[in-house]
């Protein structure tokens, strides 16, 4: 799990992004968001979300750098929230 967390700490993306994201991350319900932006029925384990969220962020940073049409803000921000929520939740776990 400390090799997600590395990961999502070296992620660098625009001020304004981060931004909204954290604001996100406050209203952020793993129960009723992670099975939305997923697309599953049960909510996976902590370590699995992250794997599957880092990847569908990497996927809308490449969109977002690429200039296509089909990028949407939107997403990329509930996404980031979910990460930064996602990321809390693994290091207050692991603190336990």
């Amino acid at each position: 799990m400390k090799e997600l967390l590395d990961i999502f700490n070296k992620l660098r993306r625009p001020k304004m992004l981060i931004r909204a994201a954290r604001i996100g991350s406050s209203d952020f319900r793993r129960d009723r968001d992670l099975k939305r932006l997923l697309r599953i029925i049960s909510v996976p384990k902590p370590g699995k979300s992250m794997t599957r969220l880092l990847a569908l962020e990497q996927d809308l940073e490449e969109t977002r750098r690429a200039g296509d049409a089909t990028y949407s803000i939107s997403k990329h921000v509930e996404i980031l929230a979910a990460l930064i929520a996602e990321a809390s939740f693994l290091t207050r776990k692991t603190l336990i």
